[in-house]
Protein backbone atom coordinates (compact mmCIF):
# COMPACT_ATOMS: atom_id res chain seq x y z
CA UNK A 1 0.00 0.00 0.00
CA UNK A 2 1.29 3.45 -0.91
CA UNK A 3 0.87 6.20 1.67
CA UNK A 4 0.57 9.87 0.78
CA UNK A 5 3.90 11.66 1.14
CA UNK A 6 2.28 14.28 3.35
CA UNK A 7 1.39 11.62 5.91
CA UNK A 8 5.03 10.61 6.28
CA UNK A 9 6.03 14.25 6.60
CA UNK A 10 3.50 14.76 9.37
CA UNK A 11 4.99 11.86 11.34
CA UNK A 12 8.44 13.41 11.03
CA UNK A 13 7.28 16.90 11.91
CA UNK A 14 8.58 17.07 15.48
CA UNK A 15 11.06 15.20 17.71
CA UNK A 16 8.22 13.96 19.90
CA UNK A 17 6.36 12.50 16.94
CA UNK A 18 9.50 10.92 15.53
CA UNK A 19 10.19 9.30 18.88
CA UNK A 20 6.64 8.04 19.19
CA UNK A 21 6.76 6.08 15.92
CA UNK A 22 10.44 5.13 15.87
CA UNK A 23 10.74 1.44 15.05
CA UNK A 24 14.12 0.75 16.70
CA UNK A 25 15.24 2.04 20.08
CA UNK A 26 18.90 2.21 21.10
CA UNK A 27 19.23 1.52 24.85
CA UNK A 28 22.21 1.33 27.19
CA UNK A 29 20.92 -1.82 28.88
CA UNK A 30 21.14 -3.70 25.58
CA UNK A 31 24.86 -2.91 25.22
CA UNK A 32 27.73 -5.03 26.53
CA UNK A 33 31.25 -3.72 27.25
CA UNK A 34 34.21 -6.02 26.49
CA UNK A 35 37.11 -5.84 28.98
CA UNK A 36 40.65 -7.24 28.75
CA UNK A 37 41.95 -8.35 32.15
CA UNK A 38 45.70 -8.96 32.26
CA UNK A 39 47.54 -11.04 34.83
CA UNK A 40 50.81 -9.17 34.22
CA UNK A 41 49.65 -5.57 33.87
CA UNK A 42 50.32 -3.31 36.85
CA UNK A 43 48.75 -0.21 35.27
CA UNK A 44 46.40 0.40 32.37
CA UNK A 45 48.14 -0.58 29.12
CA UNK A 46 46.80 1.31 26.07
CA UNK A 47 46.14 -0.76 22.96
CA UNK A 48 47.59 1.20 20.06
CA UNK A 49 45.14 -0.05 17.43
CA UNK A 50 42.11 0.61 19.68
CA UNK A 51 42.27 4.16 21.07
CA UNK A 52 40.50 4.34 24.42
CA UNK A 53 40.71 0.57 25.08
CA UNK A 54 43.28 -0.85 27.49
CA UNK A 55 44.59 -4.06 28.98
CA UNK A 56 43.64 -3.83 32.64
CA UNK A 57 45.01 -5.11 35.93
CA UNK A 58 42.43 -6.61 38.25
CA UNK A 59 41.71 -3.46 40.26
CA UNK A 60 41.12 -1.45 37.08
CA UNK A 61 38.76 -4.10 35.71
CA UNK A 62 36.66 -3.57 38.82
CA UNK A 63 36.75 0.19 38.22
CA UNK A 64 35.59 -0.31 34.62
CA UNK A 65 32.83 -2.64 35.76
CA UNK A 66 31.72 -0.07 38.31
CA UNK A 67 31.53 2.58 35.56
CA UNK A 68 29.63 0.21 33.27
CA UNK A 69 27.07 -0.41 36.00
CA UNK A 70 26.71 3.32 36.70
CA UNK A 71 26.09 3.98 33.02
CA UNK A 72 23.34 1.35 32.94
CA UNK A 73 25.09 -1.04 30.55
CA UNK A 74 23.62 -4.51 30.30
CA UNK A 75 26.79 -6.48 31.07
CA UNK A 76 30.54 -6.73 30.77
CA UNK A 77 32.31 -9.41 28.72
CA UNK A 78 35.66 -10.61 30.09
CA UNK A 79 38.71 -11.71 28.10
CA UNK A 80 41.74 -13.01 29.97
CA UNK A 81 45.44 -12.46 29.28
CA UNK A 82 47.40 -14.93 31.44
CA UNK A 83 50.94 -14.57 32.72
CA UNK A 84 51.91 -17.91 31.19
CA UNK A 85 50.66 -19.88 28.18
CA UNK A 86 51.14 -23.50 27.20
CA UNK A 87 50.25 -25.85 24.35
CA UNK A 88 46.89 -26.82 25.86
CA UNK A 89 45.86 -23.43 27.25
CA UNK A 90 45.52 -24.84 30.76
CA UNK A 91 45.33 -21.40 32.37
CA UNK A 92 41.86 -21.10 30.81
CA UNK A 93 40.29 -23.54 33.32
CA UNK A 94 42.48 -22.69 36.31
CA UNK A 95 40.16 -21.80 39.19
CA UNK A 96 42.76 -19.20 40.24
CA UNK A 97 43.12 -17.88 36.69
CA UNK A 98 42.94 -14.24 35.74
CA UNK A 99 39.34 -14.34 34.47
CA UNK A 100 38.13 -16.43 37.40
CA UNK A 101 39.58 -13.93 39.88
CA UNK A 102 38.12 -11.02 37.94
CA UNK A 103 34.64 -12.62 37.93
CA UNK A 104 34.72 -13.19 41.68
CA UNK A 105 35.97 -9.66 42.39
CA UNK A 106 33.31 -8.01 40.21
CA UNK A 107 30.49 -10.10 41.64
CA UNK A 108 31.57 -9.32 45.22
CA UNK A 109 31.42 -5.59 44.58
CA UNK A 110 28.69 -5.41 41.93
CA UNK A 111 26.44 -8.44 42.37
CA UNK A 112 23.71 -6.99 40.12
CA UNK A 113 26.01 -6.43 37.14
CA UNK A 114 25.86 -9.28 34.63
CA UNK A 115 29.25 -10.83 33.89
CA UNK A 116 29.69 -12.73 30.62
CA UNK A 117 32.89 -14.66 29.96
CA UNK A 118 34.54 -15.53 26.68
CA UNK A 119 35.21 -19.28 26.72
CA UNK A 120 38.05 -20.13 24.37
CA UNK A 121 41.68 -21.26 24.45
CA UNK A 122 43.27 -18.89 21.92
CA UNK A 123 44.34 -16.35 24.56
CA UNK A 124 45.94 -19.13 26.64
CA UNK A 125 47.80 -21.28 24.06
CA UNK A 126 51.36 -20.66 22.94
CA UNK A 127 50.33 -21.29 19.33
CA UNK A 128 47.31 -18.94 19.38
CA UNK A 129 44.80 -21.43 18.01
CA UNK A 130 41.42 -21.97 19.69
CA UNK A 131 42.06 -25.58 20.64
CA UNK A 132 44.42 -28.46 21.25
CA UNK A 133 46.70 -29.38 18.36
CA UNK A 134 47.21 -32.90 17.05
CA UNK A 135 50.42 -34.33 15.64
CA UNK A 136 49.83 -32.73 12.24
CA UNK A 137 49.31 -29.29 13.75
CA UNK A 138 45.54 -29.49 13.20
CA UNK A 139 43.11 -28.53 15.96
CA UNK A 140 41.57 -31.67 17.49
CA UNK A 141 37.86 -31.03 17.89
CA UNK A 142 36.94 -33.53 20.62
CA UNK A 143 39.97 -32.88 22.81
CA UNK A 144 39.28 -29.16 22.56
CA UNK A 145 35.60 -29.55 23.43
CA UNK A 146 36.48 -31.34 26.67
CA UNK A 147 38.73 -28.45 27.73
CA UNK A 148 36.25 -25.81 26.62
CA UNK A 149 33.54 -27.42 28.77
CA UNK A 150 35.96 -27.53 31.71
CA UNK A 151 36.68 -23.81 31.24
CA UNK A 152 32.98 -22.93 31.16
CA UNK A 153 32.37 -24.76 34.44
CA UNK A 154 35.34 -22.99 36.01
CA UNK A 155 33.86 -19.63 35.01
CA UNK A 156 30.44 -20.57 36.37
CA UNK A 157 32.04 -21.72 39.63
CA UNK A 158 33.69 -18.30 39.95
CA UNK A 159 30.30 -16.60 39.56
CA UNK A 160 29.88 -15.90 35.84
CA UNK A 161 26.27 -15.14 34.91
CA UNK A 162 26.63 -16.22 31.26
CA UNK A 163 29.31 -18.29 29.51
CA UNK A 164 30.06 -17.55 25.86
CA UNK A 165 32.03 -20.22 23.94
CA UNK A 166 33.78 -18.63 20.97
CA UNK A 167 35.88 -21.54 19.72
CA UNK A 168 33.43 -22.80 17.05
CA UNK A 169 34.20 -26.48 17.71
CA UNK A 170 31.52 -28.99 16.74
CA UNK A 171 29.42 -30.17 19.67
CA UNK A 172 30.81 -27.78 22.24
CA UNK A 173 27.43 -26.33 23.26
CA UNK A 174 26.06 -29.80 24.07
CA UNK A 175 29.20 -30.63 26.06
CA UNK A 176 29.11 -27.36 27.99
CA UNK A 177 25.43 -27.76 28.81
CA UNK A 178 26.00 -31.29 30.08
CA UNK A 179 28.97 -30.25 32.23
CA UNK A 180 27.20 -27.21 33.66
CA UNK A 181 24.14 -29.26 34.52
CA UNK A 182 26.13 -32.06 36.13
CA UNK A 183 28.15 -29.60 38.24
CA UNK A 184 25.09 -27.81 39.59
CA UNK A 185 24.97 -24.85 37.18
CA UNK A 186 21.83 -25.75 35.27
CA UNK A 187 20.66 -22.14 35.49
CA UNK A 188 23.78 -20.70 33.83
CA UNK A 189 22.90 -19.64 30.26
CA UNK A 190 25.09 -20.23 27.22
CA UNK A 191 25.63 -17.43 24.71
CA UNK A 192 27.10 -19.32 21.76
CA UNK A 193 29.30 -17.67 19.16
CA UNK A 194 27.33 -19.53 16.53
CA UNK A 195 28.13 -17.57 13.39
CA UNK A 196 31.75 -16.54 13.89
CA UNK A 197 33.54 -15.80 10.66
CA UNK A 198 37.18 -15.81 9.58
CA UNK A 199 37.37 -12.04 9.34
CA UNK A 200 39.76 -9.22 8.52
CA UNK A 201 38.04 -7.18 11.24
CA UNK A 202 39.74 -9.00 14.16
CA UNK A 203 43.25 -7.55 13.82
CA UNK A 204 43.18 -5.05 16.71
CA UNK A 205 41.72 -7.65 19.08
CA UNK A 206 44.59 -10.02 18.38
CA UNK A 207 47.02 -7.25 19.31
CA UNK A 208 45.06 -6.65 22.51
CA UNK A 209 44.86 -10.29 23.58
CA UNK A 210 48.07 -11.59 22.03
CA UNK A 211 46.07 -14.32 20.32
CA UNK A 212 47.27 -14.30 16.70
CA UNK A 213 47.88 -17.84 15.41
CA UNK A 214 51.60 -18.63 15.33
CA UNK A 215 51.03 -20.49 12.05
CA UNK A 216 48.19 -21.03 9.59
CA UNK A 217 44.77 -19.55 10.20
CA UNK A 218 41.38 -20.50 11.65
CA UNK A 219 39.59 -21.41 8.44
CA UNK A 220 39.29 -25.03 9.53
CA UNK A 221 36.89 -24.16 12.35
CA UNK A 222 35.51 -20.68 11.65
CA UNK A 223 33.12 -19.70 8.88
CA UNK A 224 33.82 -18.45 5.37
CA UNK A 225 32.36 -14.90 5.05
CA UNK A 226 30.78 -16.01 1.76
CA UNK A 227 28.63 -18.71 3.40
CA UNK A 228 25.41 -17.33 4.83
CA UNK A 229 23.36 -20.54 4.74
CA UNK A 230 26.12 -22.39 6.57
CA UNK A 231 26.01 -19.74 9.32
CA UNK A 232 22.28 -20.31 9.80
CA UNK A 233 22.83 -24.08 9.95
CA UNK A 234 25.49 -23.60 12.64
CA UNK A 235 23.11 -21.40 14.64
CA UNK A 236 20.35 -23.99 14.39
CA UNK A 237 22.73 -26.72 15.57
CA UNK A 238 23.76 -24.64 18.59
CA UNK A 239 20.12 -23.96 19.40
CA UNK A 240 19.36 -27.69 19.19
CA UNK A 241 22.30 -28.47 21.50
CA UNK A 242 20.99 -26.12 24.19
CA UNK A 243 22.29 -22.61 23.52
CA UNK A 244 20.14 -19.96 25.21
CA UNK A 245 21.40 -17.08 23.05
CA UNK A 246 23.28 -16.92 19.76
CA UNK A 247 25.93 -14.55 18.45
CA UNK A 248 26.91 -13.25 15.03
CA UNK A 249 30.50 -11.99 14.77
CA UNK A 250 31.54 -9.59 13.21
CA UNK A 251 28.51 -7.33 13.06
CA UNK A 252 28.75 -4.41 10.66
CA UNK A 253 28.99 -6.38 7.42
CA UNK A 254 26.70 -9.18 8.63
CA UNK A 255 23.29 -7.56 9.17
CA UNK A 256 21.74 -10.03 6.74
CA UNK A 257 22.87 -12.92 8.94
CA UNK A 258 21.77 -11.26 12.16
CA UNK A 259 18.32 -11.10 10.60
CA UNK A 260 18.50 -14.64 9.20
CA UNK A 261 19.63 -16.20 12.51
CA UNK A 262 16.93 -14.32 14.39
CA UNK A 263 14.22 -15.49 12.03
CA UNK A 264 15.46 -19.08 11.88
CA UNK A 265 15.84 -19.64 15.62
CA UNK A 266 13.60 -17.10 17.42
CA UNK A 267 16.27 -17.00 20.17
CA UNK A 268 17.87 -13.83 21.53
CA UNK A 269 20.68 -12.78 19.19
CA UNK A 270 23.84 -10.85 20.04
CA UNK A 271 25.95 -8.98 17.50
CA UNK A 272 29.64 -8.38 18.24
CA UNK A 273 30.69 -4.96 16.94
CA UNK A 274 34.32 -6.05 16.78
CA UNK A 275 37.69 -4.39 17.22
CA UNK A 276 38.32 -3.58 13.55
CA UNK A 277 34.91 -1.95 13.25
CA UNK A 278 35.69 0.14 16.34
CA UNK A 279 39.17 1.05 15.06
CA UNK A 280 37.85 2.18 11.65
CA UNK A 281 35.39 4.60 13.23
CA UNK A 282 38.04 5.90 15.64
CA UNK A 283 40.51 6.49 12.81
CA UNK A 284 37.96 8.19 10.57
CA UNK A 285 36.75 10.40 13.43
CA UNK A 286 40.32 11.35 14.38
CA UNK A 287 40.93 12.40 10.76
CA UNK A 288 37.77 14.49 10.76
CA UNK A 289 36.06 12.37 8.13
CA UNK A 290 33.03 11.39 10.23
CA UNK A 291 31.23 12.51 13.36
CA UNK A 292 32.02 9.75 15.86
CA UNK A 293 28.88 10.11 17.95
CA UNK A 294 26.50 10.14 15.00
CA UNK A 295 28.33 7.30 13.25
CA UNK A 296 28.43 5.03 16.30
CA UNK A 297 24.78 5.58 17.14
CA UNK A 298 23.80 4.87 13.54
CA UNK A 299 25.83 1.64 13.48
CA UNK A 300 24.42 0.41 16.79
CA UNK A 301 20.88 1.28 15.72
CA UNK A 302 21.36 -0.58 12.45
CA UNK A 303 22.43 -3.74 14.30
CA UNK A 304 19.34 -3.63 16.49
CA UNK A 305 17.22 -2.95 13.41
CA UNK A 306 18.71 -6.04 11.76
CA UNK A 307 17.48 -8.14 14.69
CA UNK A 308 20.17 -8.01 17.39
CA UNK A 309 18.75 -7.97 20.90
CA UNK A 310 22.22 -7.39 22.37
CA UNK A 311 25.20 -5.52 20.92
CA UNK A 312 28.71 -6.05 22.25
CA UNK A 313 30.72 -2.93 21.51
CA UNK A 314 33.92 -1.17 22.59
CA UNK A 315 31.89 2.02 22.14
CA UNK A 316 29.37 0.91 24.79
CA UNK A 317 30.40 3.44 27.46
CA UNK A 318 30.43 6.34 25.00
CA UNK A 319 27.07 5.30 23.58
CA UNK A 320 25.53 5.10 27.05
CA UNK A 321 26.76 8.62 27.85
CA UNK A 322 25.42 9.98 24.58
CA UNK A 323 22.05 8.35 25.15
CA UNK A 324 21.89 9.83 28.65
CA UNK A 325 22.67 13.30 27.32
CA UNK A 326 19.96 13.08 24.68
CA UNK A 327 17.22 11.72 26.96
Amino acid sequence: MAFPTTRMRRLRASPALRGLVRETELRADRLVLPLFVSETATTREPIEAMPGVERLPLEEVIAEAREAAALGLGAVLLFGIPAEKDLEGSAAWDDEGVVQRAIAAIKRELPQLLVITDVCLCEYTTHGHCGVLGEEGVVENDATVERIARTAVSHARAGADIVAPSDMMDGRVRAIRAELDSEGYAETPILAYSAKFVSAFYGPFREAAGSSPAFGDRRGYQLDPANGREAVREALLDAEEGADMLMVKPALAYGDLIRAVKQATALPVAAYNVSGEYAMVKAAAAAGYVDERATVCEILTSLHRAGADIVISYHAKDAARWLSESS
